[in-house]
């Protein structure tokens, strides 16, 4: 294959016919196929079938503290429960709260109690600050931008890099503007680029100076056993590093089983530190009286420990790594040729983050659509939804079979070829 933009004119333009020939094809069948967001495969869900057999209408649902779990009571979780996630997210039991089935609807609980009543360390409630901003690592997680934008706060593009964030330009605006007053992180295998972020980002996190007294770091760790490979990536305690200096109070971690046992039913967790989780506790035992311990126990009872996540979760790599493995064999033969796209081969997490040429990541996901096949809105990894250079398409490679996943990506490569050939050919 000759690079696109080596061609002549004459030449992208014959390329050109004979790929319209070949989408026209692809519109012909009827293909019907959602890949806009990364949900498990019913072939993940089979794993966890299990779990609803661990308990039984015989069993005595005490908790290792005596409490039945089918009573009121443990607003924070059961102790099994906050156990097995202090193990997973390095913390000690006393800084976790076990919560729903959501770690989003916890970070957005945080976000509205923030605005409401402020931190333990807040001058005033957010809502009373003449302005709110906060730092966006992009592309990024477009339901953190949800909620920022929900609330009216302010957010502040910050690129990514192989090692994370810019850290260069957080530390920068963080120390100048008191207004900034927290991240957005999603710091193993990010969303969508599946970067983790390298330890010395994670240290510049725990000793960065911050004009707000109040900072806090949201450090979504939604991909921290969601491996792809037999060589992990590594990620440092946050909440180590911080403790080292004496800045802990701005850590607040957040993760969930959603993709590990059933996204419905799942449990999630936050950890922070005792100072902050009294405070935030006050304001949830008016909220509710606890969350479903028998849901917890039932997780514990099938996982036992750390480990036995673990383990779980090589089950889901078997289903997940042929199917990122296929994904990138694709783009690897039919773009990196034609140099008119650049991507990531992440190690874990449940996406492929890819940049087409500037002002073509819209016109693929348009054609792709018009031929049956849905992607994430393109602009959607972005906050407000507008990409500044209209490139970034986020690939959701989870649920589809393999099967499915071979034809899509197929019509995905035709797409992006015939949306950078509109963009040579116009000049």
């Amino acid at each position: 294959m000759i690079p696109y933009k080596q061609m002549t004119a004459e030449e992208l333009l014959t390329e050109k016919n004979r790929l319209d020939e070949a989408y026209q094809e692809f519109k012909g069948q009827g293909l019907k196929l959602d890949m806009s967001r990364g949900k498990p495969s019913p072939e993940q869900l089979d794993l966890s079938m299990g779990m609803l057999d661990v308990l039984t209408s015989s069993d005595v649902l005490k908790c290792e503290d005596g409490l039945d779990a089918r009573n009121y009571g443990l607003l924070d979780g059961i102790p099994e429960a906050k156990e097995l996630y202090a193990e997973i997210l390095g913390v000690r039991t006393d800084e976790v709260i076990i919560g729903g089935n959501s770690s989003l609807n916890m970070m957005y609980d945080t976000i509205t109690r923030a605005m409401m009543f402020g931190f333990y360390d807040s001058p005033r409630p957010w809502k009373d600050e003449r302005k709110v901003k906060c730092l966006c690592p992009a592309p990024g997680y477009d339901r953190h931008f949800a909620i920022s934008e929900l609330f009216g706060i302010e957010m502040i593009n910050i690129p990514m890099s192989p090692q994370g964030p810019d850290m260069d330009l957080v530390e920068k605006l963080a120390a100048e503007d008191e207004s900034i007053k927290f991240i957005w992180c999603v710091p193993m295998y990010s969303n969508p680029q599946g970067i983790t972020y390298s330890d010395e980002t994670v240290r510049r996190f725990a000793r960065m100076k911050t004009a707000a007294p109040d900072f806090k770091i949201i450090w979504d760790n939604a991909y921290c056993v969601h491996h792809l490979t037999q060589t992990p990536d590594q990620l440092l305690s946050l909440m180590d590093e911080c403790k080292k200096i004496g800045t802990e109070s701005r850590v607040f971690i957040f993760a969930s089983m959603s993709k590990i046992s059933f996204p419905g039913a799942g449990i999630a967790a936050m950890a922070a530190t005792k100072e902050n989780l009294s405070f935030l506790k006050k304001q949830m035992s008016i909220q509710t009286i606890g969350f479903d311990k028998i849901k917890q126990l039932r997780h514990v009872k099938f996982f036992h420990n750390a480990q036995g996540v673990y383990e779980h979760m090589q089950k889901h790599r078997k289903v997940l790594e042929p199917k990122f493995q296929m994904v990138l064999s694709v783009l690897e033969r039919e773009i990196k040729p034609l140099e008119i796209a650049e991507w990531h081969a992440p190690n874990g997490g449940y996406f492929i983050s890819l940049d087409t040429m500037d002002g073509c990541a819209k016109r693929v996901v348009a054609l792709c659509r018009e031929a049956g096949v849905v992607m994430t809105e393109a602009g959607a990894t972005y906050p407000y939804g507008k990409d500044p250079h209209d490139s970034n398409i986020r690939i959701a490679p989870t649920y589809p079979s393999v099967s499915e996943l071979e034809q899509a990506m197929e019509l995905f490569c035709l797409c992006i070829r015939l949306a950078s050939l509109e963009k040579l050919l116009l000049g």
